[in-house]
């Protein structure tokens, strides 16, 4: 099978254009890929197109949790965490390379809005509705257990603490391993590809005009069912088709800020109630890093404009600063930040003057009267659920108007690429080992176990061949220089900044965002097969990369 390659993509681009598709896909974002690799994994001829990169929008700026949704209790959405809680435990057993279990410690404060004895109710009916079969039942603890668990936090007024457990995730790479599997599966998929219309044949869409951001070309692209998963994007895409559709989305911006881990002080994920405005929000460990999180605010405009601003931060900081008091945190403290907008479903009128946090994060499925198919709304944690919902509703389509039938969905208990076969702690013990032998320290190797799965064994193998490739880029991060053709070569890394934000994450770790680094990328990008750019384009690129560095700094960062 070819691999999912830079190279790959341009045959793909060239078959968009020939035949007709059972399945055009609008959006390369968590949900657009897993329906993909849904769709195809059924048999049916499928294309995935996104304007940006893979998980570009929203699918790669999130609180990176794979999570039952504790919050989602006090808005009595149970059967949302019930789904989600079975929805985490099949992704710690299907891609636990990507997820892995992280244990959160949420305080109880004296005359703090949640009291002990209602967040243990709730921590009971938060194991119930995973079946008691999380990673592990909660646990009570007392004012000093809480103390040894966490000694920055704060301790004037703490009554005690629940010890739970969700699972962290990288969101980026967990969409780009479903594009991935869609494309193992048969599916061309395509990103950097512009749907800039749509075409109908009487009453229905039947064709979308794309345009090659990369490349300059233009296709038609004929499917019998076009979906459109766009995420915040799904009014505007709508609107092509028919320009008098109403909206559906509410969008809301949710903001988070990283931080060095060792300025907060925090062991563990930490869950707690901002005294702003008494949001759950989190402080959550990312290696050698803490990022805080999230907003929850109305946002209005262009999704791809959306960025942090210094309320944002103030918000983020003060919230921080309420529960880990001695950190003292300021706007300096700030290495990056990332805001990505959510695709709520707006509210029905009867249910008018929710706030954004209480808007649901259920998902629907709907057909306009355009025949396009839509998606919106769900968690990241449930995409696979929404997906395998989307690819019955088009195969459903597909059967009754078109005669073209497919298989069921294989995705419950199909593995995510690259998912290690033998149990993770043997697996990761296996990869530290071989890389020990090749001079690599424990946290580049284990930088490689979680990004790469079964396929580090063959990032080793590169750098056992060429020992310079095992070289890091940035020296206090665990980024090897192996990693940027295998980026291009394997994870289809098309631009600078696919490759420094989504598939390394330099862009957000680095003080400087990998600035220094940056033309380096580029350089080694260029002689990849399937980039093979000119030095004009090699600087196009570094310029582009540096504004869009500039774009997420500004709050102090040195």
């Amino acid at each position: 099978m070819t691999p999912f390659s830079a190279a790959a993509r341009a045959g793909h681009w060239n078959a968009l254009g020939r035949g007709t598709w059972d399945l055009l896909v609008i959006g390369g974002g968590i949900t657009g890929a897993g329906v993909a690799r849904d769709a195809a994994g059924r048999g049916l001829r499928v294309a995935l197109v996104d304007a940006g990169d893979i998980a570009q929008g929203t699918s790669s700026r999130s609180s990176r949790l794979i999570h039952g949704g504790l919050r989602y209790l006090e808005t009595f959405d149970f059967r949302l965490v019930f789904e989600a809680s079975a929805e985490r435990r099949r992704l710690l057993a299907l891609a636990p390379h990507l997820v892995h279990p992280l244990p959160f410690l949420f305080p109880v404060f004296r005359n703090g809005p949640v009291g002990r004895r209602k967040l243990q109710a709730g921590m009971w009916l938060y194991d119930l509705l995973s079946l008691f079969r999380n990673i592990s039942r909660h646990r009570m603890l007392s004012p000093a257990a809480v103390a040894v668990a966490e000694p920055a936090l704060r301790g004037e007024g703490v009554v005690g603490a629940a010890l739970y457990y969700d699972a962290a995730v990288d969101d980026a790479r967990l969409a780009l391993a479903n594009a991935r599997g869609a494309h193992e599966s048969g599916a061309a998929v395509v990103p950097h590809a512009e749907v800039t219309g749509l075409r109908r044949e009487g009453a229905r869409v039947s064709s979308a005009r794309v345009r090659d951001r990369l490349g300059g070309g233009v296709a038609e692209v004929r499917a019998r069912v076009i979906l459109n998963a766009t995420g915040p994007w799904s009014d505007i895409v709508r609107r092509l088709a028919d320009p008098g559709t109403k909206p559906r989305l509410r969008t809301t911006k949710g903001v988070h800020i990283m931080v060095p881990g060792e300025r907060l002080g925090n062991r563990g994920a930490i869950t707690f109630r901002s005294p702003v405005d008494r949001r759950v929000m989190f402080v959550l460990p990312w290696g050698e890093f803490s990022y805080v999180g999230t907003t929850d605010t109305d946002f209005r405009g262009s999704p791809a404009d959306v960025r942090a601003d210094e309320a944002d931060v103030r918000y983020l900081l003060e919230s921080a600063n309420s529960i880990f008091p001695a950190a003292r945190l300021t706007e300096a403290d700030v290495v990056s930040s990332w805001a990505g907008v959510r695709p709520l479903l707006a509210p029905l009128d009867t249910e008018g003057g929710r706030s954004e946090s209480a808007t649901s994060r259920e998902h629907e499925i709907w057909q306009d009267r355009s025949g396009l198919l839509n998606v919106a709304g769900g968690k990241l944690t449930t995409y696979r659920v929404m997906a395998a919902e989307v690819a019955d509703e088009a195969a459903r389509i597909l059967q009754e108007r078109h005669g073209v039938a497919s298989g069921s969905s294989l995705t419950e208990d199909l593995p995510l690429p690259a998912a290690p076969a033998e149990p993770w702690d043997a697996f990761a013990a296996r990869i530290r080992q071989v890389a020990a032998a090749a001079g690599l320290d424990e946290a580049a190797a284990t930088h490689l176990a979680r990004f790469y799965g079964d396929e580090a064994g063959a990032v080793l193998d590169e750098i056992g061949r060429d020992p310079e490739l095992g070289t890091r880029l940035v020296p206090s991060l665990p980024y090897l220089r192996a990693e940027i053709g295998r980026a291009v070569r394997c994870e289809m890394a098309m631009t600078l900044e696919d490759l420094l934000v989504r598939r390394l994450h330099i862009f957000y770790e680095a003080r400087d965002g990998g600035l220094t680094v940056a033309r380096e990328v580029a350089e080694r990008m260029a002689a990849e097969p399937g980039i093979g750019w000119s030095e004009a384009e090699i600087e196009r690129q570094v310029e582009h990369y540096r504004r869009a560095v500039e774009a997420t700094r500004g709050f102090g960062a040195a």
